[in-house]
């Protein structure tokens, strides 16, 4: 073997070794950082309605997580495209670690809107979370992103059994501050995180990235990237839409906490679950198919929520409800990884999360007035609609994308 072929075998083994030690980072960050999620979605709820002046604004404590979320994208963005990822991740744990400890002084002194207030730096650090798949993507080849992308989101498992867990095992520590101990469990947690994310080895953005490549606004314009865009915003605010709501519609229900934190659980398993196997699904079926099937089960888990308000439904409910936001949000985003080059991937993907986390704040400020004035029913009913769009939407795309193929 010459020196020169074996000086590239060694760089190959190299580079693989550190895009495993990355994806491991990452899945393992996404465990911790989802479960921060999980949290603010077992609590949330319930701490506003226990703070705030009056019912209405119940779930607005979630509302302004999203608010969060959205603010939060573009910025997390641009200091990505400008510093690299792993700069950008750091903020992101950084605001985890203050919403813990605001929430905790929040519930202490009985401040609604400090409450609120610690709740936007928690959407910023979820934020920063979801932008760990884009990240994974960027550590492999293209024909093994969507396999990259899935495996990070699997993390979530995880997430899903230690957020509400946390909150089960400290949530009356700190009596008659409920919930007070959990924030600072939280804290703590996403403090971790940044201890594991430090050691992620991504390149720096080269002079070509920093520049960005072609305008937004024409990337924008595709049918596909609409198409992706639209999928991706109907899959999480329906899913936020109808989690935010669920605790307290238990509550309201007569159902128990322990129950309702169980619940959420079991959604956030189901949300992440899948994507051990999401990715292979889109390399074989393609990733409109697995879109599709994700609207598809959004649309059952309405219909569960339907039948019935008993703990078992609504378990059921949430269960397909995670399972359907899985294939629709991880499908959405493998089609935008198919509409941008590789220059202009931080400016296109945050653009992305924009809308997506955008569009839910309506969800999110709309869920709580509408449960406590129509009841759960009406919300369910009314997740039809954006539902019926993206599938409408989703179809025509792809089937016109087809017919050209097909013709040509």
């Amino acid at each position: 073997m010459s020196e020169f072929t074996a000086s590239k075998v060694i760089e190959s083994s190299s580079h693989y070794d550190a895009a495993r030690g990355n994806l491991a980072r990452l899945t393992i960050a996404q465990a911790l950082g989802g479960a921060n999620s999980a949290v603010v979605y077992s609590t949330g709820a319930i701490a506003g309605n226990t703070l705030a002046p009056t019912p209405a604004l119940a779930t607005m404590p979630i509302s302004m997580f999203v608010v969060g979320m959205a603010l939060s994208t573009l910025p997390a963005g641009a200091i990505a495209q400008s510093y690299g990822r792993r700069t950008a991740f750091l903020v992101g744990t950084g605001s985890g670690v203050l919403v813990g400890l605001l929430a905790a002084l929040a519930v202490v002194i009985g401040s609604f809107w400090l409450y609120c207030a610690a709740m936007v730096f928690g959407g910023a650090y979820a934020a920063v979370v979801l932008s760990f798949r884009f990240a994974a993507a960027d550590c492999v080849p293209a024909e093994r992103r969507p396999r990259a992308l899935s495996l990070v989101m699997a993390g979530g498992v995880f997430a899903g059994v230690i957020g509400p867990q946390l909150v089960n095992n400290t949530m009356y520590l700190s009596m008659p501050y409920m919930f007070a101990a959990s924030y600072l469990a939280q804290a703590g947690v996403a403090a971790l995180s940044a201890l594991l994310l430090i050691g992620v080895r991504l390149p720096k953005p080269t002079k070509k990235e920093v520049s960005g490549g072609r305008p937004l606004g024409v990337i924008a314009r595709q049918p596909r990237f609409i198409t992706a865009v639209i999928c991706g915003v109907v899959s999480y605010l329906l899913m936020n839409f109808l989690m935010t709501a669920a605790p307290l519609a238990m509550k309201l229900c007569g159902l128990s906490q322990e129950s309702s934190n169980l619940a959420i659980q079991w959604h956030v398993i189901a949300m992440y679950g899948p994507s051990f196997v999401t990715g292979r699904l889109i390399t074989r079926f393609g990733a409109p198919r697995v879109v599709m099937a994700g609207l598809v089960l959004t649309g059952i888990s309405a219909s569960v929520g339907l039948a019935g308000v008993d703990v078992a439904h609504f378990w059921i409910t949430l269960i397909v409800l995670g399972v359907g936001w899985n294939f629709g949000f991880v499908g959405a985003s493998a089609l935008v990884l198919e509409c941008h080059r590789p220059e202009e991937k931080a400016g296109v993907q945050a653009f992305n999360d924009f809308a997506v986390f955008g569009t839910m704040t309506f969800g999110s400020f709309l869920s709580g007035g509408l449960l406590t004035a129509y009841g759960w029913s009406t919300i369910l009913w009314l997740s039809f609609i954006p539902l019926a769009f993206a599938g409408l939407a989703l179809a025509g795309t792809y089937g016109r994308r087809r017919a050209l193929e097909q013709a040509g």
